[in-house]
């Protein structure tokens, strides 16, 4: 018996044939561009973490609002910026100048190649949202596209309770890939020692937070980070939690996508 399609696997951009783009998007068309990263997510967790988070949450989405907004999945971006992870064996990271001319490329591109007048920019990694922020004003420029970026786990209302800040690797992102991809997950590996979650929350804030300072802050610098993580121990993550982050991130996109698909400057 044959699979019935699901709504994001039907709605895959890569899976259309070329004269079925022409009939299948048009000017309200919702573009939705996953974008991650290839870096050290501490012990435990895989370099694509970020790409496996957006790339989720992008079929998500896609599977939830589809039909109702007429939304098409792209194939995602699994490289960011991420210098803050240069340190560490297996990090991949684009420079600044890079990364934007790659995305702006990508979305030349498609906005060239089909109708759609929508884009959505599912962001997996923090370290990516800076010149995000400033890319959106570009891309509309250029090109007329209304974009918006969602960045999912920020997006969600469910909180992470925890004495230090959820940043990197700790127990909000670890929930979220035991949702996702658990057979990636090897809280096995971590250090026993009690390091993880023992950083000063005070100096997590100071340098990673503080909207009055920007710092070149690196995973590597054992004030900030235990073994690539900042947040808590890890092994206090859940699926549930995961699966409830996710939940409300979802839940919190409707109100994105209307806004994004009736803004009238």
């Amino acid at each position: 018996m044959t699979a019935i399609p699901t709504a994001a696997s039907r709605r895959r951009y890569g899976r259309l044939a070329a004269p079925d783009v022409t009939s299948a998007l048009t000017k309200t068309s919702v573009l939705c561009l996953p974008i991650g990263s290839c870096e050290q997510h501490g012990p435990h967790l895989p370099l694509n973490t970020d790409t496996v988070i957006a790339e989720a949450f992008t079929e998500l989405l896609v599977e939830r609002y589809g039909e109702r907004h007429d939304l098409w999945a792209l194939p995602v971006m699994p490289y960011g910026l991420s210098p803050e992870h240069a340190w560490a064996p297996g990090t991949m990271t684009l420079r600044a100048a890079t990364f934007l001319y790659l995305l702006d490329e990508v979305v030349r591109e498609y906005t060239r190649a089909t109708a759609a007048g929508h884009l959505v920019i599912v962001n997996g990694h923090g370290g990516n949202r800076g010149i995000l922020e400033a890319a959106v004003h570009e891309l509309r420029l250029a090109y007329g596209v209304e974009v918006c970026v969602i960045h999912p786990s920020a997006l969600s209302p469910v909180r992470t309770e925890g004495r230090v800040p959820e940043v990197h690797a700790g127990v909000r992102e670890t929930s979220l890939m035991l949702a996702l991809a658990p057979e990636d997950v090897h809280l096995d590996r971590l250090p026993t020692d009690g390091s993880l979650g023992s950083q000063g929350p005070e100096t997590t804030r100071r340098i990673v937070f503080d909207r009055g300072l920007t710092w070149p802050w690196s995973s590597g610098d054992a004030t900030v980070a235990a073994h690539g993580v900042i947040g808590g121990d890890p092994r206090s993550a859940s699926a549930h939690h995961g699966r409830s982050v996710l939940a409300g991130a979802l839940d919190a996109a409707a109100d994105v996508l209307e806004q994004l698909t009736t803004y009238r400057p």
